[in-house]
């Protein structure tokens, strides 16, 4: 049975190439009616079948998948993740789907690779040679990426009980390929993705930089290479492009994955995460190499203005395009400030904050009071969530949120049961903050935009991979070789953000508490960066917890929890299905656990 979806199988090619951010390095997109055969006399072409792949990258920008979860709302009646979150996700109504755009992009990278081999790169033998290296190198990165991609959003349980992946494919497709394939295992697809990237690290620089001549960090497969052919090919002009250290990221994301809960059955280990997060920070010099500025990656302004050319501030492994705008603060400053309010975050979002001191607020000793519930809290607490009376936008407006406000930011409470909220109004008591930058004026009579990027991957994340799979090896205070821990990670992070670390000294021996704490941490530190939504699914954990918010009589000084949404998520859903489209089309193709159409 050989069916194919022809939109995906025609080959779009990219006429030009700029190396100037990692979204922007090949444009402009154009359809291209000369056959793949041309690709050989024509490396430019060639280039434009693999950024075919580079423009399919998921992480392009920010889903808002929170709103799925408990740590955040929205007041988008349309919006699919709420819907998804109330009982509508399925397998063909689902936000969560990846299979055509990683899909396609893995179609792209193997007709590359099968091909590369004979692309006229350069004249010069030297060049040529380094960038048949280099060009191959980053497709098999790329195509470990989608795979993780893949896993990440439909790997699962079939109907038997085993743990699936997807059809693993490296060899080019066309019309008269068999298309109707079976599920690989998880495992067998983790084993793909660790098979890409050790050959994408034989291949790839660990970064791109300019070198100058006899320099030792030439690799001797160039012996004889000058530094203008080096760096002609491996310079720092491709900055943005992936290279080896964004390939052990990638590895590193995926290593976490099939360690986690709900894919231990693979039988990959937590050791092996570690140490493969490891293999990132160590070059770097560990907890000694964070960032201290890096928990407001979105508010340092003038790094952000600064670098050009697929430059990355310390914090900032591999990003996206930057680029000049106001979307963002469109959609998610408050409405007095011209903004639709959409992300709402959580009360339950909000209690994740410690206090100061660093215990969580049910903890003894915290010092929390619930009558003024955001003093003395985590720095983090203002500089992520609007609170009732924060400052906001470039004119420090003073936003109220309480259920008595006069004007339009204010949360009126529930009655009867139905939300009575205005359209951008907030639904929880709070407005987003994180992401945004203040200094941007939505007013219509002086508006104004400034410079943005979406991080691909974060420093952060990574030292957070290691802490979550360090305690699970080797306990919170092991360092199994390495020199930091899991506590030692979350003793800097905290140091950075300014929290107090007597409740990280209190557990640092009790493993399941550091757990908790490195989970709530993680929570903290990479919200509303579309991470949460796939931690909770992961980590096999309650996925139905209600939605809350708080309404605030600011006449009474009184704060009261409300219910603001409700969960509905069978236990299955802690696995995506895959297309019902594809299923239809496929009978090979069998349906993760829960997810059939009856």
């Amino acid at each position: 049975m050989k069916k194919v979806n022809i939109i995906a199988l025609a080959i779009l090619a990219v006429a030009g190439l700029t190396f100037t951010s990692c979204d922007d390095l090949f444009e402009p997109a154009q359809e291209n009616n000369l056959g793949l055969d041309h690709m050989y006399n024509d490396a430019g072409y060639a280039e434009g079948v693999l950024g075919n792949a580079y423009t399919r990258i998921p992480c392009g920008s920010f889903p808002f998948s929170e709103v799925a979860t408990d740590d955040a709302v929205s007041n988008d009646p349309s919006n699919s993740w709420r819907k998804a979150a109330s009982g509508t996700w399925t397998a063909d109504a689902n936000p969560t789907e990846r299979w055509r755009d990683c899909r396609a992009a893995i179609m792209y990278i193997n007709l590359f690779l099968d091909r590369a081999d004979k692309v006229h790169w350069a004249d010069d033998q030297m060049a040529a040679k380094m960038f048949n290296d280099r060009e191959k190198g980053e497709a098999y990165g790329l195509r470990a990426m989608f795979m993780y991609y893949l896993l990440q959003a439909h790997g699962g349980v079939d109907a038997n009980g085993q743990l699936m992946g997807v059809p693993i494919i490296t060899e080019s497709e066309d019309v008269n390929s068999e298309h109707n394939l079976p599920r690989n295992t998880f495992a067998e697809c983790m084993k793909a993705i660790y098979d890409d990237c050790d050959k994408a690290l034989e291949l790839l620089p660990m970064e791109y930089k300019d070198l100058a001549d006899n320099s030792p960090e030439i690799p001797a497969k160039y012996k004889g290479a000058n530094s203008g052919q080096y760096n002609r090919v491996f310079g720092r002009i491709f900055k943005g492009r992936v290279d080896g250290t964004i390939v052990k990221a990638i590895r590193s994301r995926a290593a976490l994955l099939a360690a986690s809960p709900a894919f231990q059955a693979s039988g990959y280990k937590w050791a092996d995460a570690a140490d493969y997060a490891a293999q990132i920070l160590d070059p770097i010099g560990g907890v000694a190499g964070m960032d201290p500025t890096g928990w407001t990656w979105y508010a340092n302004t003038k790094d952000i203005d600064g670098f050009k050319n697929g430059e990355c501030p310390k914090e900032i492994l591999w990003r996206g395009e930057k680029g000049e705008n106001n979307d963002w603060e469109k959609d998610n400053f408050p409405p007095s400030l011209y903004g639709k309010g959409r992300i709402n975050p959580t009360q339950n979002f909000v209690d994740a904050f410690p206090m100061k001191n660093g215990y969580p607020i049910d903890v003894k000793g915290s010092g929390y009071e619930a009558a003024d519930p955001y003093a003395d809290r985590d720095p983090r607490l203002a500089a992520f969530v609007v609170l009732n009376g924060s400052k906001v936008g470039v004119n420090d407006v003073v936003i109220n949120t309480n259920a008595d406000a006069k004007d339009e930011d204010g949360k009126t409470p529930n009655k009867d049961g139905i939300d009575h909220v205005a359209n951008s109004s907030t639904r929880t008591g709070y407005y987003l903050r994180k992401l945004l930058r203040q200094d941007i004026n939505l007013d219509p009579n002086s508006t104004t935009k400034q410079y943005h990027y979406t991080p691909r991957i974060r420093y952060t994340e990574i030292f957070l991979n290691y802490a979550e799979a360090a305690n699970e090896a080797w306990g919170p205070t092991g360092k199994g070789g390495h020199n930091y821990s899991a506590y030692d990670v979350i003793k800097a992070i905290h140091e950075r953000a300014g929290v107090g670390n007597e409740y990280l000294e209190s557990i640092k021996n009790d493993q399941a508490k550091m757990r908790e704490l490195i989970r709530n941490e993680r929570r903290i530190e990479l919200s509303f960066e579309g991470f949460r939504f796939w931690d909770l699914r992961r980590w096999n954990v309650n996925l139905t917890e209600t939605a809350k918010g708080m309404s605030i009589n600011n006449a009474t000084k009184t704060y009261t929890p409300i219910e603001v949404e409700k969960r509905d998520y069978k236990d299955y859903m802690i696995y995506g299905p895959i297309p019902y489209s594809e299923v239809l089309k496929f009978n090979a193709l069998v349906q993760n656990r829960g997810w059939e159409i009856k």
